[in-house]
């Protein structure tokens, strides 16, 4: 089973949208933002669609709000977890606080998971609209109709248009109409908006991790050659001339190959000339024992 994938793992590029199809598709669900799955109830029902009858779903709350209902989702899955033998860890703070990059990143690597048990291959005789009707607290996941309801309360909300009186031109009524009936395009619009840009929130937010996590280990390599012990080593300097080079339009590659090639070259040469000394040495040796002898 694939419970440790490294942060470069193909499993963490997988996107939003792929994610949330592949959620809304194995349990029934109508899903449509990543911050939905932040109660656990989510993440417990796959794994007990994966390991059937491991999951206690009688405990899983599918209408948990607040943070100390959704502690005990993740007390369940934890549970599960140790039965399993997963060592993934539960970052259950970060989580339960509903950001979409920690759990974006969580769904990735169950994903990968569920994926590697029997070649991801759907158990056909699970049920889990009744999974979760079993389970005694009856789902409220956000998701079924939640696009449609909020658009229900926007118009029920919406004030009623203004009395007008006969004095005014009947052509002012029919503009109001026309703003009226035009608001829920444009609550549509408001939500496909808002939508695209959490998808674009989503992608910088791991552009910047992925570029962190590179340059923590350039800084790395950077302290590791700033050792003094090792500040004249032939491969420290050519690693120096690549982190240090100020072109960025020609590599330093070739350049630090060469030097490095240097270095060898001449390590070689007097390597040989200390072996030739060594050998001089050892015969003016033997000469001198012979001539006493």
């Amino acid at each position: 089973m694939a419970t440790n994938i490294g942060m470069m793992d193909s499993a963490y590029f997988v996107g939003r949208n792929e994610i949330l199809g592949w959620i809304n598709d194995r349990l029934h669900l109508n899903l449509s933002r990543i911050e939905e799955v932040a109660s656990g109830a989510v993440q417990c029902q796959m794994l007990d669609m994966t390991f059937p009858g491991v999951v206690p779903m009688h405990k899983v709350n599918f209408a948990a709000k607040n943070e100390y209902e959704m502690i005990q989702n993740y007390k369940v899955m934890q549970e599960v977890f140790t039965k399993l033998k997963i060592t993934k860890p539960l970052e259950v703070n970060r989580l339960v606080k509903g950001r979409p990059l920690d759990n974006l990143e969580f769904l990735q690597w169950l994903k990968r998971f569920c994926d590697s048990i029997n070649g991801g291959i759907m158990n056909e005789n699970y049920n889990p609209v009744e999974r979760r009707s079993r389970g005694g607290k009856e789902k409220s996941v956000k998701g079924t109709s939640k696009v449609s309801k909020s658009l229900q309360t926007n118009n029920t909300h919406q004030p009623p248009p203004p009395v007008t009186t006969s004095s005014k031109p009947t052509g002012t009524k029919q503009a109001r109409s026309q703003a009226t009936g035009g608001g829920s395009n444009s609550s549509a619009e408001v939500q496909a908006l808002t939508k695209e840009l959490e998808d674009v929130k989503v992608s910088v937010d791991l552009l910047e991790k992925e570029r962190d996590f590179y340059f923590s280990k350039l800084r790395d390599i950077e302290i590791l050659c700033q050792t003094p012990e090792l500040d004249d080593l032939p491969i420290v300097v050519a690693v120096k001339k690549i982190l240090y080079a100020t072109d960025a339009n020609e590599s330093a590659l070739e350049e630090a190959q060469e030097c490095l090639i240097e270095s060898l070259g001449l390590e070689a040469e007097e390597e040989e000339e200390e072996e030739e000394e060594e050998e001089e040495e050892e015969e003016d040796g033997a000469e001198e024992a012979k001539t006493q002898t």
